[in-house]
């Protein structure tokens, strides 16, 4: 088929005047996700008041004269957005502020993840992918599958590939190795202090990753890993962004094209109740990825402590879950 002929992809991105998204779009339109001979469309998605600031990159995309950008417009309102959409990015999210507690955080952003997922149910083709970006990143996921119910819970992810990324770097960096040389890294449960970044299938070069690095090694790189984002934060004054941005597209190229053979890497996604996590908790598992399908990992072998770290996990997402009950209709 000649690449002239080809259909344009139409990719939606929500909190699009943001820092992770100004890397995301530019990274998009040069070609990164899809390929530089696949023709996309961006739908920009902001808040009202944001308007100008979006569509000043809307600009700034324009003069990026990109071949492979064939439409762009910016939108207010996820109806116009989301419509007859392929790829949805869902980035924007309100940031916790000074005297806010957690609680209040998941209930403004349920409100905002609550009407995007019933904007998608409603415009977005039906075999559309959605990747929640914005935090809190599980319990949003879980709010948009849910009140998007014509859509199968299994179009959605969240992004749990930022901490995948920042434990293989840091086993690359412990080994002396390079990031290629490393796999089979977990990072299991919430997107939070609580996930478990678990070190005990991953090899590097092929050998088991705990006899390159040393046991000692476990503590310092679980507790590096859980607490990086509020490490950068603290160095560079403002969060993580083009590893976030270069996270949501390994997420999502995985997703559309595969892991490879044998291979796995981590997604937030829909349990099925394996490894004993409550069914329908969205929860990072390991995945492997194909024809635009995931599949959740099974028969791995844990032991007590790595088991409880998980258990942990998943009492937190209980609890979040507990918090936005009466915004996601549970039964």
């Amino acid at each position: 088929m000649d690449d002239k002929a080809k259909l344009p992809v139409t990719i939606a991105i929500s909190g699009a005047a943001g820092q992770i998204s100004y890397s995301l779009l530019f990274r998009l339109i040069a070609g990164d996700l899809l390929g530089p001979h696949q023709p996309i469309v961006l739908r920009l998605l902001e808040v009202p008041q944001a308007i100008g600031q979006l569509e000043g990159v809307a600009m700034e995309l324009e003069d990026f004269a990109s071949p492979i950008l064939v439409g762009l417009s910016c939108h207010s309102d996820p109806l116009e957005a989301f419509k007859a959409v392929d790829l949805a990015f869902l980035v924007g999210a309100r940031p916790r502020g000074p005297g806010m507690e957690r609680g209040d955080l998941l209930e403004v952003n349920a409100e905002i993840f609550a009407e995007q997922g019933r904007a998608l149910n409603a415009v977005a083709k039906r075999s559309v992918k959605v990747l929640v970006v914005g935090n809190p990143v599980n319990t949003n996921t879980l709010i948009a599958i849910r009140n998007a119910p014509d859509l199968d819970a299994s179009q959605f992810s969240g992004m749990t590939r930022l901490d995948h990324n920042r434990a293989v770097s840091l086993l690359a960096r412990a080994s002396q190795r390079p990031c290629t040389s490393v796999e089979g890294v977990i990072i299991w449960g919430n997107h939070s202090t609580s996930q478990y970044p678990d070190v005990h299938h991953a090899t590097i070069n092929g050998r088991p990753a705990l006899e390159c690095v040393g046991k000692d090694f476990e503590a310092s790189f679980i507790e590096t890993v859980r607490r990086r984002g509020a490490e950068v934060i603290r160095v560079r004054g403002k969060s993580s962004a083009a590893s976030g941005a270069h996270a949501a597209l390994c997420q999502m190229r995985d997703w559309l094209r595969g892991t490879p053979k044998g291979s796995w890497t981590s997604m937030a996604v829909v349990s099925d109740g394996s490894y004993g996590i409550t069914q329908g908790l969205v929860f990072s598992f390991p995945v492997e990825t194909h024809d635009g399908h995931w599949r959740i990992v099974e028969g791995l072998a844990l032991d007590a402590a790595s088991a409880a770290l998980i258990k942990a996990s998943e009492s937190e997402l209980l609890q979040e879950r507990d918090l936005v009950r009466h915004l996601i209709d549970l039964p």
